[in-house]
């Protein structure tokens, strides 16, 4: 049984895929970014243990006193955890090594797979209760690549799934198994999850392969593929080294651009649904 409440303006995505190298953790910073940049206050969860989403919102490992660890190891709150980021309206949940070790802590624990769900959902009953700001309106969790009990907690506690897949050979090597995990959580865990799209990542139109590698995906997954794409940029790949997201570090560039398109047909793919 599903016990989220299904209230107004509060959208959690899981951004997953279990192949590394597909965007993933630069599609959950900078779509957070892009969220921020429209009025939407946006919540980055890092739930892997490398915590590149954390380094990549600029907060050193040494900084990160309360994380996802501790809130999954119920030693805190997810509120506690939350820290500002030096964007407006764009909060992160950081991740430190220590996630690592958490499967074997909780695998005996019966709930295990709600323990982000609960931890979410107190956030929001916490934020409606005190009527404070900021009132998170998207919540993005940046699952591992994997498909282990953080990715799993990560779908249990989601409105529906966002899925990065590359333009490069073999994009799609593996989604099936993703595919599978996802009626595994919806069939057991998470009724109503669902997928909310795939955005293609790293597209060159320069080349024939990144454009058969997009005709692919789109057979595969018909309507689901968002429009836009999101292109190979050298200064999308900087960036993170720089703990910016690529909004910041280059406004002008066409990664940056694309992330802001995207943001905006994701708004208006929730708006759609809401008045179907």
């Amino acid at each position: 049984m599903d016990k989220r409440s299904s209230g107004g303006d509060f959208h959690v995505l899981a951004v997953a895929n279990q192949k590394g190298g597909v965007g993933k953790t630069t599609t959950a910073i900078n779509l957070g970014t892009a969220l921020a940049a429209i009025d939407q206050p946006t919540l980055v969860i890092d739930l892997d243990a490398q915590g590149n989403a954390s380094t990549g919102l600029g907060l050193p490992e040494g900084e990160r006193n309360v994380s996802t660890y501790d809130v999954l190891a119920g030693a805190a709150a997810l509120e506690q955890a939350m820290v500002e980021t030096s964007i407006p309206n764009l909060y992160l949940a950081p991740s430190t090594r220590d996630l690592a070790g958490l499967e074997p802590e909780i695998s005996s624990a019966p709930n295990r797979a709600y323990f982000l769900r609960d931890a979410i959902m107190s956030l929001k009953a916490s934020q409606e209760e005190r009527g404070s700001e900021p009132q998170i309106r998207y919540v993005l969790v940046d699952c591992p690549p994997s498909l282990n009990i953080l990715t799993v907690n990560a779908m249990a506690a989601a409105d529906s799934v966002l899925v990065p897949v590359q333009c490069e050979f073999f994009a799609l090597e593996g989604i099936t198994q993703l595919k599978d995990t996802i009626d595994f959580v919806r069939s057991s865990l998470n009724p109503s999850l669902e997928i909310h799209g795939v955005v293609l990542t790293m597209h060159d139109p320069r080349t024939k392969l990144a454009d058969e590698v997009a005709s692919e995906v789109r057979n595969f997954f018909g309507d689901k593929v968002y429009n836009t794409m999101i292109p190979r940029n050298v200064r999308v790949a900087e960036a993170p080294s720089h703990g910016k997201p690529i909004l910041l570090y280059d406004q002008k560039s066409a990664g940056s651009k694309a992330y802001i398109q995207l943001a905006a047909e994701i708004i208006d793919r929730e708006q759609s649904a809401s008045a179907a």
